[in-house]
């Protein structure tokens, strides 16, 4: 086993050691004046059982948290391992992020997306600005789940596990 133990952090090192952990990705969207603003996270994360809690980090130079945090209710989809190329369209301009989805806006305008392995109805507990971005830390209100297909993996960045070279 090779280990590479560097004392310098820069983007790209640190980007590539972060990389090495797998995350699930999610769905992020919530209905915003007329409109749907939202975006995909690798970041998302359980956080506490009492109160219920998840959390999700954001880049604190995003136009969609500026827009995302006005929301009432915020909606998270777990991603499917189908979902790779919808997690692209989601990281994408944001004019047509949601365009050809297949999407359930909740009653307090929470938007998720009909296909997903799970769903959370939130709201915005709270947010801590760290480093260059956000934790926003969500109370679930509702939850809904299936036990198939599987989530979709971010690993190495890209979609699905990747083995090491």
């Amino acid at each position: 086993m090779s280990v590479d133990v560097h004392t310098e952090l820069g983007h790209h090192r640190l980007r590539a050691a972060f990389g090495t952990f797998p995350s699930g990705v999610v769905a992020v969207a919530a209905r915003v004046d007329d409109g749907i603003v939202g975006l995909a996270a690798s970041s998302f994360t359980s956080v506490s059982l009492d109160p219920p809690l998840v959390s999700f980090s954001i880049a604190n130079t995003s136009a969609t948290w500026a827009a995302l945090r006005r929301a009432d209710h915020v909606g998270v989809t777990v991603l499917a391992e189908h979902h790779d190329v919808v997690a692209r369209q989601l990281a994408g301009p944001a004019a047509g992020r949601f365009a050809g989805l297949d999407l359930t806006v909740g009653v307090g305008g929470a938007v998720t997306l009909a296909d997903g392995v799970a769903w959370f109805d939130t709201t915005i507990d709270r947010h801590v600005e760290a480093g260059d971005h956000t934790i926003v830390l969500l109370r679930l209100h509702a939850v809904g789940h299936v036990d198939d297909p599987l989530p979709l993996v971010f690993h190495r960045s890209g979609f699905g596990l990747k083995p090491t070279a």
